[in-house]
């Protein structure tokens, strides 16, 4: 691709996110660039189209193609007890601080099929917590919420699922939790017997709940660095002093100007601690109300 080219495609994707914002009030416009375009390309492959432009003409003009767009921009690609050492780690030195509160609430912040959330309902049941906690699992991807709360895979990932839960720490067995038939593994319809999944963007929406907990794992990397700066600023609003967040492997909150917000606690697993310092209290004013 040329120069001139790159630059017109830049122009494109530029009016295409805010075309989506302006309509439909689907922020990507701080979306990483890089992540963004990759995913761009596989839908353009998808709708048989050449250009962003086509594919914004056809994203304005039908809803329903907003929604399998959302299918490529949202990030939908999970597994149980995915990285092992952060369920182990939550397991062996979080909880027994969870343990201390009276009621505890869970945000599970970018749900996307639901894994990440059966992951923790399970050790949350093992660990004694289930009956006093609440999951808020949050999504900008409606159609992923209805596949989270229906919570059936295809058995063909089960065996992954199985060796993460083992690896993790699990106290039984994953088939404990499942039913399998025609293709399919249907996990415990109890186990979100407290949760509640609900549309949230990290993008443009505020703080909605205090929680003990917010795991959001392998969603800031495809931010840019000001909206990673406004994700962990609600976290930050969201969790009292002593709460816990748990980030992916490559993502980290030491580059943030919320940074002062939290302490390492588990630092190889990437699980970070609520410090006492309040937002306002940041220089220049800089902390989760910025967009």
């Amino acid at each position: 691709m040329g120069t001139t080219d790159r630059a017109v495609q830049a122009i494109e994707l530029d009016l295409l996110v805010e075309a989506i914002w302006r309509q439909y009030q689907y922020d990507f416009r701080s979306y990483a660039r890089a992540s963004l375009e990759r995913r761009l390309d596989r839908a353009l492959a998808h709708f048989q189209l050449s250009s962003l432009s086509q594919l914004q003409h056809v994203v304005l003009h039908d809803p329903a193609a907003l929604n399998l767009l959302l299918s490529f921009l949202t990030i939908q690609v999970s597994e149980m007890f995915r990285d092992p050492a952060y369920f182990a780690a939550l397991r062996r030195d979080v909880v027994p601080h969870l343990r201390t509160w009276p009621s505890l609430k869970v945000w599970v912040a970018g749900v996307a099929n639901g894994e990440e959330f059966y992951s923790l309902a399970i050790l949350f049941r093992e660990e004694g917590l289930e009956d006093r906690t609440l999951f808020y699992c949050t999504d900008i991807n409606r159609a992923a919420l209805v596949r989270a709360e229906a919570g059936i895979y295809p058995t063909d990932r089960i065996a992954g699922f199985t060796a993460n839960y083992q690896a993790a720490g699990g106290k039984r067995s994953l088939a404990d939790y499942y039913t399998a038939g025609f293709g399919a593994a249907r996990f415990d319809p109890t186990l979100r017997r407290r949760a509640v999944f609900a549309d949230h963007n990290l993008a443009s929406d505020e703080v909605f709940s205090e929680v003990q907990l917010v795991s959001s794992r392998n969603v800031l990397i495809y931010f840019d660095r000001p909206l990673q700066d406004r994700a962990l600023g609600l976290f930050a609003r969201s969790l009292p002093h002593g709460g816990f967040l748990g980030l992916g492997t490559k993502e980290t909150i030491h580059l943030s100007v919320n940074a002062p917000l939290f302490s390492d606690f588990a630092k190889t697993d990437k699980i970070y601690r609520r410090s006492a310092l309040s937002p306002a209290s940041l220089p220049n004013g800089t902390n989760a109300h910025a967009t």
